[in-house]
């Protein structure tokens, strides 16, 4: 893929942290590109920098080598501030633990980055977002009320609300179970297929991956494979 077509790319990037040993290399070296509407599954074991990889991808952390473009941006030229407002412009999340906030209903969740990014249709997005994962009827309970299933139902919903162009998540069927982790990916692929967002998925699932178009894998914080399915 040419590089003025990746949604989002990195070059030589690495991660070195301190630790009681002396140095710890989390991540070493590791340039890709991808593309708009691409799905692409990370694997590794753990330990190998899957969840490291995502967050420097996606501005979360920085790096200590390398360089990352999101949407035609150098996110690692930016400064926190302005890294969190391409975040909130362009990319959504998904997460293990789901991430919602306790105080606010499912519908007050989906509302929040509409509203950090100063959206005036925000009430209304957010419902149909809701609508659309099937939980319009689950608008005004909060998190406590819902079962994990709708729970992450509410994740996905928030994470496509803003229209991303890129969506990570990060093992996000981890805290359910399977029948119910079906279910909440059968929402998350066909809201991404309706949206043609690029999806960057981490996952030890490898039923879940073969979903995805490509298949990226880490060994000790490399890129060891880089393919796409047939």
């Amino acid at each position: 893929m040419s590089e003025d077509k990746a949604v989002l790319r990195a070059e030589g990037l690495g991660k070195t942290v301190d630790s009681p040993e002396g140095a710890l290399t989390i991540l070493d070296d590791v340039s890709l590109a991808i593309g708009a509407a691409e799905t692409v599954a990370v694997l590794g074991a753990s330990g190998a920098g899957k969840s490291t990889l995502l967050a420097l991808l996606a501005g979360l952390d920085e790096p200590t080598r390398g360089s990352v473009w999101l949407d035609g941006r150098e996110l690692t030229a930016l400064d926190e501030d302005g890294r969190a407002a391409l975040r909130a412009a362009r990319v959504g999340f998904m997460f293990q633990s789901f991430h919602l906030l306790p105080s606010l209903t499912a519908l007050e969740n989906v509302m929040l980055p509409l509203e950090l990014a100063a959206t005036g249709d925000a009430r209304a997005r957010a419902r149909a977002a809701l609508e659309e994962v099937g939980l319009g009827r689950r608008t005004g309970h909060y998190p406590r009320q819902l079962s994990g299933g709708e729970k992450q139902r509410v994740a996905i919903a928030r994470a496509f609300v803003t229209s991303p162009a890129v969506l990570f998540a990060d093992e996000p069927t981890g805290n359910l179970d399977t029948r119910t982790g079906e279910r909440v990916i059968e929402t998350l692929f066909e809201m991404n297929r309706d949206r043609a967002t690029t999806l960057v998925l981490v996952t030890h699932d490898e039923q879940l991956a073969a979903r995805c178009g490509r298949r990226l894998e880490l060994d000790a914080g490399r890129l060891v494979t880089d393919r796409s399915h047939a």
